[in-house]
C-alpha cells in the first residue's frame, strides 16, 4: 500500500510537471532542431505547443500515441552524429496510424524521465476499454472540458451567447437563434445571468443533444413511461436486439451502470440518459464485441486462411525516394501483420542491409531490421510471422544474413517441436504459435550435401520493377535527385491506380465467365504469368536455404504474383485459380507502376482465395480500410479461416448464381440519424465554413454479383443531429466473405465531399439498433437498425413505384408496444395521442429535417412477395406472381414473431447486374 502511494504521488509530481511544462527542442531530420515549449493539457487528454503556426490545432491526444520509447532509437535520431545529444535527454513519441514520431531533447534527464514516466501512465490509463468508452460514448450527452474551453474564446472560465453561438456553427447545428437563447436562459441559473459557467453549459448540451430518436424508441418498450423498468428493459433486448437468455439480473447491471441519476438506479429504472448511454456504449455498438478476440477455429493448414501481409513494409512513403525505417516493421506488426517483406541487399563493411533496389531510397541495416521483428513479432499475437526475404546479397553477406537470422530469432525458428499429422498439407496456425517462418529461396535436393552454396532461380518481385521506375545506384547528388523527383511525378500523373473514394466505380467488376475447359494441371498457372520470359538464375548459400523450412519440406511452394499477372489469372481461370489455392499459398504484390504506394483493391483476389495480398501500410486509405475491416473479424490477429467452399470443392467467384441452391442472405438496413457529425478535412475554411448537407451511402463489398452501393436522401444544414428514416435492402450470396462500408457524405452542388467511413465484416454486424462510429473520428456515428434475413428464389423485377417504405421509428412508436421488432412489424399503425411525449420532443433540439429527393436513377426495382393478407397493411404493396418467388424461412437470430414480418423488406432496389463498371 506505502508502495503504491508513492507511486501516486510520484506520478502526480510528473503530471503537474508536464501541465506546467518544459522547453524541449523537436529534431526535424536534416536541419536543425526547433525549440518549442510543450505541455500537457488542463484535462490531460492532449500534448500541446507553442508557437505554432497550427494555433489550437498544434496538438497530440493521449489516446493517439502508440509507443513513448527512451533515448536516440528513432530514424530521425540516427541521423545526427554520435555525440550531439545526451542518449538520457531524448525521447520519441510514435502517434497516429502511420506511428509519426515527434522527436524531443530536454534540457535534463530528469525532465525527459518525468516526462516518460508521465506519458505511459496516461496511456496505461486510457487503454481500459471501460474508461474509454465511457470517455468517448457519452460525450454527447455530457461535453468535455476541452469543449467549454475552445468555446471559451476570452478565457474568462464562461461562456456568452455570442460564444455559443460560434461553438453551435462548429459543432455543425442549425438551430435558430430564438431557440437558442431559449435554451441558453433556461440553462443560466445562477447569479451571474448572461453566461454559463461549466455545469451550466453541461445542462445547456444535455437539452440540446438530447436524442429523438432514442426516447420514442424508449417510449415504445415502456409503455409511454419516461423509464425502462426490467421487464421493459428485457423486452428491448430480447426483440430487437435478439438477446437470449436475458435475466432480470442482467437488466439490473445495465441499469447499475449506466443510469447516471440515484433515484431512479434505486427503483431499478433506466432513464433516458441512462438509455443513451447504454446505447452508445460498446453494448450498442454495430461491431460484435465477441470478435475483439479470436473466435475461429484455428486448427487448420495454413493455405486455409487469408493472412494479413505487407509489402516493402521498411518503407515510410512512395517507391523511388522515400525513407526506409525499421519503426514500420514495429508498426505493422502491432497493428495485426503477420507476413512482412525485407528486400536484402550487399551493403558497406560486409554489412548487408534493406532497401528498395534500383532507387533513391534510404537504407537500413539487415540486423536491426531483424531485431525489430524479434522485439515486436508476438507483442499483441502469438500467431506465425512469415519473414519474406528478398535475397539480392552475395554468398559472403548471405552468410551474414543467415548468422543474424539464427542468432537473434533463436528458437522461433526451430520446428523441431512443431506437430503435423499430415505431412502433405501446411501445418496450422495454432501448431505455429510463437514461430517465424523464412519465406525464401531454397536449394534444390539434387545437390551435393558437401555443396556451400548453389544456383535457383531469380524469380521475384524485384524483377518485376519496370525498366521506368528503375533509377541508377550510385551517389545521390542534387542532379540526380532532381531527375528522380521528376521521374516520380511523371510517373504518379500517368498512373491510373489510385487508392481512394470514387463515388461512380463499384468495388469488383463483374468478369467473363470462363466456360467448361480448364487448363489440364493448376500447375498451368504459371505459364501464364512465366511465359516468354528468359529464365533469370542466383548463387544461393546453404546457410540462408537451410532456414526455409517448412513451405518446402512438404513441396507446398510459396507463389508469388504481381496484382496485374494475378488479375490476368483471374480473369481466365477464376475456377482454377481457386482449386490451386486450396492446397497452396499466393501471395500477391502491388504492380510496380505504383510508384506512390498506392494500394490495388484486395477483394478480388480474396474472393479467388488468395491467402498473402500484400499492401502497402504507409498508405492510408480505402483499401487498407477493407484489410483492417476483414482481419478484425477474428481478434485482428492476422489470420482469417476461409469458407470452407474455398478450401475444397469447385468454386467460381466471378458466376452470377456462386452457390446454386444455397440459401443467401438479405440484409435489411434502416439508416435512422447522425450525430456529431464534422465538417469535411479539407473544407477550406474549417469549422467556419457552411454547416453539412450529410447523407450516408452504404456498400457491400464482396464476390461480384454482390457489390452493390445505395444511398440515403440528402439531409440540409445538420450535422449535429440529422434525421434520414430510410431503409436499404440489399442480397449477399456469400456473407463470409463480404464487407459492409458506411460512408457519410456531405452533398455540394458540384459534387460531394468525404466526411468518414466505417467497415466491418458482414459476419461481424450485430442485429437490432446500433451504432455506427466513424473510423479515427471521436463521437461522430450513425444511428442504424439491422436486420438480416434468409432467402431464396429468384429476385423478380417489376415497374417503379409499386413498393412501399417500411415504417420507421414513429411508426414504431404509433404501434403497440408489445408488437414485433422492426423488422418483423406490420405496415398497419396504431393512430393514437401522445400528448406527453410530444411535449418532452419540444423540449429538445433536433432541427426540423429538410430533405432533397433522391435520385432514382432510372434503375428498375424489385419486391419480394409479402403474401400475407392477414396483415394489417397487405393491401398497400402489390404482389408479384412468379414460378419461383422468394420465401422467407427461420434466421440465426430467432424465429420471427407475427406473421406479418415480412412487409418491411417490400421495398425499392436498383438491379445490380446490368449496372457494375468493369473497375477493379
Amino acid at each position: 500500500v506505502l508502495a503504491k502511494e508513492i507511486y501516486r504521488i510520484s506520478v502526480e509530481r510528473c503530471m503537474s510537471s508536464m501541465q506546467a511544462g518544459t522547453q524541449m527542442i523537436k529534431l526535424r531530420g536534416g536541419s536543425k532542431g526547433l525549440v518549442r515549449f510543450y505541455f500537457l493539457d488542463d484535462h490531460r487528454s492532449c500534448i500541446r505547443w507553442r508557437p505554432s503556426r497550427k494555433n489550437e490545432k498544434a496538438k497530440i491526444s493521449i489516446d493517439s500515441i502508440q509507443e513513448v520509447c527512451e533515448g536516440k532509437q528513432s530514424e530521425i535520431f540516427q541521423r545526427y552524429a554520435d555525440g550531439s545529444f545526451d542518449p538520457n535527454c531524448c525521447f520519441s513519441i510514435y502517434y497516429g496510424d502511420h506511428m509519426e514520431s515527434l522527436d524531443l531533447v530536454s534540457s535534463s534527464a530528469e525532465e525527459a524521465r518525468t516526462w516518460i514516466t508521465g506519458l505511459k501512465y496516461l496511456m496505461a490509463g486510457i487503454s481500459d476499454e471501460d474508461s474509454l468508452s465511457k470517455r468517448q460514448r457519452t460525450r454527447d450527452q455530457y461535453p468535455s472540458c476541452q469543449t467549454f474551453d475552445e468555446a471559451d474564446k476570452n478565457g474568462d472560465g464562461s461562456l456568452s451567447i455570442s460564444e455559443v453561438l460560434q461553438l453551435m456553427h462548429k459543432l455543425n447545428v442549425n438551430l435558430p437563434r430564438q431557440k437558442v437563447k431559449q435554451m441558453f436562459k433556461e440553462a443560466d441559473t445562477d447569479d451571474n445571468q448572461g453566461t454559463l459557467d461549466f455545469e451550466e453549459f453541461c445542462a445547456f448540451y444535455k437539452m440540446m443533444s438530447t436524442r429523438r430518436d432514442l426516447y420514442l424508441l424508449m417510449l415504445t418498450y415502456s409503455n409511454h413511461k419516461d423509464y425502462l423498468d426490467t421487464d421493459d428493459l428485457k423486452r428491448f433486448l430480447e426483440t430487437e436486439q435478439k438477446m437470449t437468455n436475458v435475466t432480470k439480473e442482467h437488466c439490473l447491471e445495465i441499469i447499475s451502470k449506466f443510469e447516471p441519476c440515484p433515484e431512479n438506479k434505486k427503483e431499478g429504472a433506466l432513464g433516458i440518459d441512462g438509455f443513451t448511454n447504454y446505447m452508445r456504449s460498446p453494448s450498442g455498438d454495430i461491431f460484435n464485441p465477441e470478435h475483439y478476440q479470436v473466435n475461429q477455429d484455428m486448427s487448420y493448414p495454413l493455405s486455409h486462411y487469408f493472412i494479413t501481409s505487407s509489402h516493402n513494409t521498411y518503407l515510410m512513403g512512395d517507391q523511388l525516394m522515400s525513407q526506409s525505417r525499421v519503426d514500420m516493421y514495429a508498426w505493422v506488426l502491432q497493428s495485426g501483420c503477420r507476413c512482412v517483406e525485407v528486400d536484402c541487399w550487399d551493403g558497406p563493411d560486409g554489412e548487408p542491409i534493406v532497401h528498395h533496389g534500383y532507387t533513391l531510397t534510404s537504407k537500413i541495416l539487415f540486423k536491426d531490421v531483424i531485431e525489430t521483428i524479434n522485439k515486436y513479432a508476438f507483442i499483441k499475437n502469438e500467431y506465425p510471422v512469415i519473414l519474406s526475404i528478398e535475397n539480392h546479397c552475395s554468398i559472403v553477406q548471405q552468410k551474414k544474413m543467415a548468422q543474424y537470422l539464427t542468432e537473434i530469432l533463436g528458437d522461433k525458428l526451430d520446428l523441431s517441436s512443431v506437430h503435423n499429422d499430415d505431412s502433405t498439407k501446411l501445418p496450422s496456425p495454432a501448431s505455429l504459435k510463437g514461430k517465424i517462418l523464412v519465406k525464401g529461396k531454397k536449394l534444390p535436393a539434387n545437390i551435393s550435401d558437401d555443396a556451400e552454396e548453389g544456383e535457383v532461380s531469380d524469380e521475384d518481385s524485384a524483377d518485376e520493377i519496370d525498366d521506368d521506375c528503375k533509377l541508377m545506384n550510385g551517389d545521390v547528388s542534387e542532379v540526380v535527385e532532381n531527375i528522380a523527383k521528376k521521374k516520380l511525378d511523371s510517373l504518379i500523373k500517368e498512373s491510373k491506380i489510385r487508392d481512394c473514394e470514387d463515388p461512380n466505380n463499384f468495388t469488383v467488376s463483374t468478369l467473363p465467365s470462363s466456360g467448361k475447359a480448364g487448363l489440364k494441371s493448376e500447375s498451368n498457372l504459371f505459364c501464364l504469368s512465366r511465359a516468354n520470359r528468359q529464365k533469370k538464375t542466383m548463387k544461393l548459400s546453404r546457410a540462408l536455404s537451410d532456414l526455409v523450412k517448412y513451405t518446402n519440406l512438404v513441396k507446398i511452394i510459396v507463389s508469388s504474383f504481381s496484382e496485374t499477372k494475378a488479375h490476368q489469372i483471374l480473369q481466365q481461370k477464376p475456377a482454377q485459380y481457386l482449386r490451386f489455392n486450396q492446397h497452396q499459398l499466393s501471395r500477391i504484390y502491388p504492380s510496380s507502376y505504383r510508384v506512390d504506394s498506392s494500394n490495388y483493391n484486395p477483394q478480388p483476389f480474396w474472393n479467388a482465395g488468395c491467402q498473402l495480398v500484400a499492401l502497402n501500410y504507409q498508405s492510408e486509405g480505402r483499401m487498407l480500410q477493407l484489410n483492417r475491416a476483414k482481419f478484425s473479424a477474428n481478434g485482428n490477429c492476422g489470420y482469417v479461416l476461409k469458407p470452407n467452399c474455398m478450401c475444397q470443392g469447385v468454386f467460381n467467384p466471378n458466376s452470377e448464381d456462386p452457390l446454386p441452391g444455397q440459401l443467401k442472405k438479405q440484409l435489411v438496413l434502416r439508416i435512422i440519424s447522425g450525430q456529431q457529425l464534422p465538417k469535411p478535412r479539407d473544407s477550406m475554411l474549417g469549422d467556419r465554413g457552411e454547416i453539412i448537407d450529410p447523407f450516408v451511402e452504404v456498400e457491400v463489398i464482396g464476390l461480384p454479383v454482390d457489390c452493390f452501393k445505395e444511398q440515403t436522401r440528402v439531409v440540409d444544414d445538420n450535422g449535429f443531429n440529422p434525421m434520414w428514416e430510410e431503409t436499404l435492402v440489399f442480397t449477399v450470396h456469400m456473407p463470409e466473405i463480404a464487407l459492409i462500408r458506411f460512408l457519410v457524405w456531405d452533398h455540394d452542388p458540384i459534387g460531394r465531399d468525404f466526411i468518414g467511413q466505417r467497415t466491418i465484416a458482414f459476419s461481424s454486424m450485430m442485429p437490432g439498433y446500433r451504432h455506427v462510429y466513424l473510423e479515427g473520428i471521436e463521437e461522430a456515428s450513425i444511428f442504424v437498425h439491422v436486420a438480416i434475413n434468409d432467402i431464396c428464389g429468384k429476385v423478380i423485377a417489376m415497374p417503379r413505384g409499386t413498393a412501399k417504405p417500411a415504417l420507421g421509428l414513429k411508426g414504431l412508436f404509433l404501434r403497440n408496444p408489445k408488437q414485433a421488432s422492426l423488422d418483423s412489424h406490420a405496415a398497419g399503425q396504431l393512430h393514437r395521442k401522445h400528448s406527453f411525449s410530444s411535449h418532452i420532443l419540444r423540449r429538445t433540439a433536433s432541427a426540423p429535417t429538410k430533405s432533397q429527393k433522391k435520385n432514382k436513377k432510372g434503375f428498375p426495382e424489385i419486391a419480394f412477395d409479402t403474401k400475407d393478407s392477414s396483415s394489417a397493411g397487405a393491401g398497400e404493396g402489390r404482389e408479384v406472381e412468379a414460378a419461383s418467388q422468394p420465401r422467407f424461412v427461420e434466421t440465426e437470430y430467432g424465429k420471427p414473431t407475427s406473421t406479418n414480418n415480412i412487409s418491411i423488406i417490400s421495398l425499392c432496389v436498383p438491379l445490380r447486374d446490368n449496372h457494375i463498371r468493369n473497375d477493379v
